[in-house]
Parts: C-alpha cells; sequence; structure tokens
C-alpha cells in the first residue's frame, strides 16, 4: 500500500478531498465548502481520535455554527462595527442594518464552494489545493476589491501544513489577510485539565466587543496581565480565554508553536506559523460542546485591522501583487 493517499468523497451533498498517511495512522477530510477541515483523525493510547471538533454532517456544514475551521480571507475575526476606512474611502460591510445587528466577522469564504485545483500524493505527502474567485467587486457589499484565493493542505511526516496565497488580481490597491479557525479535541476529558503554551510576550487588550482598544495601548506585556501568561505550559483551568496574544516567538526553524497536550492521554499538538497573532478560544460561548474543544486560530493580523494604522502595511496588497501565509498542526503524541 501507498504511504499517502489523495483521494475524493462526499459528505452529504458536498465533495470533499480525503488525505492519508496510511505508515502513521493519520487522516484528513477536507470540505470543497469553505475549504473545511472536517476531520483529523491519529492514533491515541485508546485507539484513533479525532482530534478536529469541526461539523459532524452536511447540515453543519451548511449552516457553519461557530465557524469552524473557518478559512478566513480577506480579514479574519471581527471588523469595529462593519465599516472601516482604506486609502481614505470610508467602506460599510452591511449598508442599511443598523444596530445591534451589525457585524462583520471571518471574511466572506466559509460559505463558498472551492474548486480543487489540485489533488496528488507521492512518497512524501499527500496534498490537496482549493482555489476561488469569489471575492470580487459587486459580490460582497463594502469590499470592491478582487482576490483570487488558493489554500493548499499537505498531510506528510510532520503533521498537516497549510499554505494561503492571496493575489490581488483587480486594479486597485486592496486590505487582505488570512486566518485559520480550528478547534481541537484532545479526549473527552474536561479542557480545563488540558495544558496550554503560548510563546507570546503580549496580550491584544479588547473592549467588550472583543475589537481591539485603540493606539499602542492595546498591546499589553504579559506582566500587566499574570492570569493570561501562557509563556510555561499551565492548565487552562476554569479560565475563560477569547484572547489574542502577541510578539510571538519562534524557534529556531522560524516557527512559533502555540502547544495544547491533555496530560490524562497523553495525545499534543503543537500549532505553528511564523508570524501574525495567535487568538486562544475556549469555546464558552459556542452553540454546542461549550467548553469540550479549544480553539487555536493563527491569524496574519489582528482583529480590526482594517481599521488600524500599526496593521497597514501587513495587509495591504498591491494591483497584481500575491501574498502567502502558512501555519499548520504538528502532532506530539507520546
Amino acid at each position: 500500500m501507498a504511504e499517502f493517499l489523495a483521494e475524493r468523497g462526499q459528505v452529504g451533498e458536498h465533495g470533499i478531498v480525503v488525505l492519508t498517511d496510511t505508515a502513521r495512522g493519520r487522516r484528513v477530510r477536507i470540505a470543497r465548502r469553505g475549504a473545511t477541515l472536517l476531520s483529523f483523525e491519529v492514533p491515541s493510547r485508546q485507539g484513533v481520535r479525532d482530534i478536529a471538533d469541526g461539523y459532524r454532517d452536511a447540515g453543519e456544514l451548511d449552516t457553519r455554527p461557530s465557524s469552524r475551521f473557518a478559512i478566513m480571507v480577506p480579514f479574519a475575526n471581527r471588523i469595529d462595527d462593519a465599516r472601516y476606512v482604506f486609502d481614505g474611502e470610508p467602506h460599510d460591510l452591511q449598508p442599511g442594518i443598523e444596530g445591534a445587528s451589525r457585524a462583520a466577522r471571518h471574511g466572506f469564504v466559509r460559505g463558498v464552494d472551492f474548486d480543487i485545483a489540485d489533488l496528488a500524493a507521492d512518497a512524501q505527502n499527500a496534498r490537496a489545493t482549493f482555489a476561488t474567485r469569489a471575492i470580487r467587486p459587486g459580490v460582497h457589499p463594502g469590499y470592491p476589491f478582487a482576490i483570487d484565493l488558493t489554500v493548499s493542505f499537505t498531510l506528510d511526516a510532520g503533521g498537516l501544513t497549510l499554505e494561503a496565497a492571496m493575489r490581488n488580481v483587480g486594479e486597485r490597491a486592496a486590505p487582505c489577510f488570512f486566518g485559520w479557525h480550528p478547534y481541537f479535541r484532545l479526549s473527552d476529558s474536561p479542557i480545563d485539565g488540558w495544558e496550554l503554551q503560548i510563546p507570546a510576550d503580549s496580550i491584544v487588550r479588547t473592549d467588550e466587543a472583543f475589537i481591539p482598544i485603540a493606539g499602542d495601548g492595546a498591546r499589553a506585556p504579559l506582566a500587566q496581565a499574570p492570569e493570561l501568561d501562557f509563556r510555561q505550559p499551565q492548565a487552562i483551568g476554569p479560565r475563560e480565554l477569547n484572547h489574542a496574544f502577541a510578539d510571538l516567538r519562534c524557534d529556531t526553524d522560524g516557527r512559533a508553536r502555540t502547544r495544547l497536550r491533555d496530560p490524562e492521554s497523553g495525545l499534543g499538538i503543537a500549532v505553528w506559523q511564523p508570524s501574525g497573532v495567535m487568538l486562544a478560544f475556549t469555546a464558552d460561548t459556542v452553540t454546542r460542546d461549550v467548553r469540550r474543544s479549544v480553539a487555536l486560530e493563527p491569524m496574519e493580523s489582528w482583529a480590526d485591522a482594517f481599521n488600524r494604522p500599526d496593521c497597514a502595511d501587513a495587509i495591504r496588497l498591491e494591483p497584481g501583487a500575491e501574498r502567502r501565509f502558512a501555519c499548520g498542526v504538528e502532532i506530539e503524541s507520546p
């Protein structure tokens, strides 16, 4: 049998791809809808474990509760009041809507059926590339820009790697950046006992709507928030996390690794990224399975980055330019 396999499949009416590492007993399922990871099976002491707390069926893939494993482009997390200004021009992502109903979260591609641009396997890995041209002027209110997006998933001996490529195919500069919204469930034990480690020196301070406060005061050294200091592994305990961590420290290979481990099962993962911020969320406000998983969200830039001068250079994409962002999951089993 081949060490790696890349195959097509189906969940209800939704096409999926299945990437398998037969030698290590790992399997990943990814739907065309939103390029959404549905499951990530790995061996554990108790047998095969699905560490992805993703959508359970085709119905959830349609309704997208809690944005599980969402690809977030052209922005990640929230935009304050669904309004922003870019190159001096104001934009409204929800025209005609007022009050508490205004919200802009997680970009535009969660409900898009991506094309499968590549599906292949060899002795080194199994890989799938999803592509969409769904982000175009006139399609999404308040975003008159044209972005081609590809998202590649590669399963190899090291784990799972995502690489997003965002190309501005329009005639004007555009604000654009990448984020990923995975939820991980290492066991059926309460998350309070799971150990978390985040190699960050700063915490992002936000208001009650989880919008970073204006100015330099949004970046606070962890010494000012010791209750959120996870630079050394420690149990999550009863803490409710919905916080972005900044100034990430990379290992010698250029990857900043956020680690999550269940001491009871011995199963652990490292979510890596080369830069940006890591948002940790203990799923206290989700629509199902409250506090049964932990979201570890690598983001290229901050929530509300479209409105922040300190993020302007990082998110600006000139006409014809392409920017890539990679992140991934390494399995750290016993």
